[in-house]
């Protein structure tokens, strides 16, 4: 009688520590979407003058946005993105995230007063857009939306060519600046 109640509880904890047993000797590792709480654009025309900053920030919900000055028209800026992560201190730099992990992300650009164009790529030659060139056409008032996906499918119809229509993915920042064309 002994015996059969030993041999009962020797092979129910057998069962119950090889049921908690962990199997999974390779987790799959979790990419975190990045804070971001500051993109910043700088703008500089081609061939000299004032550059144009356009900055926004969601500082614990405290959110501002400012274009430091008018575009000109029928000009070409070259551009380039800054985004940090300032609930850190001091600040942390995503942009640099950004480029360790650039097959994982691609900005787009939608725009109604000029025409951007990537300037950047990363290792299998698929665009980035941390640096761009933007061309203003003629005087009018518009906005630019500047959206950042994270692991979109850069190989879908159109995304190389900046359309994120198929692009997939998740919105990791899409900020729109209100800004102004001049002669």
């Amino acid at each position: 009688m002994k015996t059969i109640k030993f041999l009962s509880i020797l092979i129910l904890s057998m069962i119950t520590f090889s049921s908690c047993s962990n199997d999974d000797d390779s987790p799959t590792p979790v990419n975190e979407e990045e804070v971001i709480t500051t993109l910043i654009a700088r703008l500089t025309p081609q061939g000299g003058g004032t550059q144009i900053t356009m900055t926004f920030r969601d500082l614990n919900g405290t959110i501002t946005s400012d274009v430091s000055g008018n575009l000109t028209a029928n000009t070409t800026y070259n551009g380039t993105l800054d985004l940090l992560n300032e609930t850190e201190s001091p600040a942390e730099s995503i942009t640099e995230e950004i480029e360790e992990e650039d097959d994982e992300h691609q900005f787009f650009f939608s725009s109604n007063i000029g025409t951007f164009a990537y300037a950047d790529s990363d290792g299998d030659g698929n665009p980035v857009g941390l640096a761009f060139t933007v061309a203003t056409g003629s005087a009018t008032t518009g906005s630019v939306t500047i959206t950042l996906r994270h692991e979109p499918a850069k190989d879908a119809a159109g995304v190389s060519e900046g359309d994120i229509t198929n692009a997939g993915g998740e919105t990791d920042i899409s900020v729109t600046f209100n800004n102004v064309v001049v002669q």
